[in-house]
């Protein structure tokens, strides 16, 4: 049997982030992933997985010594964040509100991912692409696996293995969960115009429509709306799209040509528990969040790095004291991220006359309320709870 202090089942952003931290803290850690991930190229086209990374996680990142790797491939930054009903009244955050050079970045999924995997490489973390890990036993002395024909025993297993989580399964752990009405549908395209630093969203009764600043004069546009909807876009030729974004989009800043698209369903989940004896649930195998505000890995990097610091307190020794600690920080703020997300979202996906009304003093007030709007800047950036 080999033994580690630390195995993480996952290795995508939050999995290999969490195994970088234990590795520099000095611990053996393991990492399981069922798939290699593509290696970069310039040439390349953009993924359609996409996350608005916040100032917070950059410097997690910088932190964890995954950035500098991360930005030498492909990212754009992005200075503001409009949101709109009525192109008359627009909440419009600023980077320059916090005296900073950027919000944040539009990062591809699988660059972060590859970043963090050349800084495992120089930590010292075991990888393995494995293709069947099952659990064991898991005691108040830690947790014994079968990967593979290989038996593994470690003192902490990080469970990151995604919103379908196995291992969360194999763990007994339930979720709370429900599919919201709306379906995404993003589409990337290439602007005939100069790249975009703004990220923006117009809210419809039928959902919201979003676009996501990319590198190189390219851009997302994100679109909510029915089942029925999103099934009925992806059956369009590119013309066909692109008559139709020209026709029920907001107006975007020049030509585009259409280079790719997909539709993902919208699910929240959240877990019962995050921790069982000697394993802890972290990421979207806890919790999945509407993605109207582009929080959902960020709110996984604000578990890595309340995980790290709890760990690193007491160190091993003291594990069961750092797992409570750590549940007792982050479920709360996870709720209440949750729920911020879709009261967000329940208040804006309809036509109720009132509600247009409430919106529309909603957005103006918090466009000039001052110091509230600096704190929500800041609690969306990391920087606060």
């Amino acid at each position: 049997m080999e033994n580690f202090d630390v195995v993480v089942v996952g290795g995508g952003m939050i999995g290999a982030a969490s195994a970088q931290g234990f590795a520099q803290q000095g611990l053996s850690v393991l990492m399981l992933e069922s798939y290699q991930p593509k290696a970069f190229e310039t040439s390349q086209a953009i993924d359609l997985r996409v996350s608005a990374i916040s100032q917070a996680s950059v410097n997690l990142l910088k932190q964890l010594d995954a950035w500098s790797a991360i930005s030498a491939m492909r990212l754009c930054p992005y200075q503001q964040l409009q949101v709109w009903e009525d192109p008359q009244d627009k909440l419009i955050f600023d980077c320059a509100q916090l005296d900073l050079p950027e919000l944040g970045f539009m990062v591809e999924n699988r660059i972060i991912q590859l970043g963090l995997w050349q800084a495992n490489e120089q930590a010292g973390v075991t990888r393995r692409i494995v293709q069947n890990t099952q659990l064991q036993t898991n005691t108040a002395e830690g947790v014994s696996l079968k990967i593979d024909e290989t038996e593994v025993f470690a003192k902490l297993m990080v469970v990151a293995d995604g919103a379908n989580s196995n291992m969360r399964q194999q763990l007994g752990l339930g979720i709370s969960a429900w599919d919201y009405r709306h379906d995404c549908f993003a589409i990337n395209i290439k602007l005939d115009a100069p790249q975009q630093t703004a990220t923006w969203q117009q809210f419809y009764p039928s959902g919201p429509r979003a676009l996501l600043p990319l590198a190189e004069q390219h851009a997302a546009l994100i679109w909510y709306d029915s089942k029925d909807t999103i099934r009925g876009l992806k059956q369009l030729s590119n013309a066909q799209l692109k008559h139709r974004i020209e026709a029920e989009f907001p107006a975007l800043p020049g030509d585009f040509d259409i280079l790719d698209s997909a539709s993902f369903p919208l699910t929240r989940r959240h877990i019962s528990q995050y921790v069982k004896h000697r394993a802890v649930v972290i990421g979207d195998a806890a919790h999945t969040i509407n993605p109207l505000a582009g929080q959902g890995v960020n709110l996984g990097y604000r578990d890595v790095k309340c995980l790290l610091e709890q760990v690193e307190h007491g160190g091993l020794e003291e594990l069961d004291k750092a797992l409570r600690r750590f549940e007792v920080r982050r479920k709360p703020d996870n709720l209440s991220m949750q729920t911020s997300m879709d009261v967000f979202y329940l208040m804006f996906s309809n036509s109720l006359s009132p509600l247009q009304q409430l919106r529309k003093l909603a957005i103006k007030g918090m466009q000039h309320s001052g110091p509230i709007k600096n704190w929500t800047l800041k609690y969306a950036l990391g920087d606060i709870g």
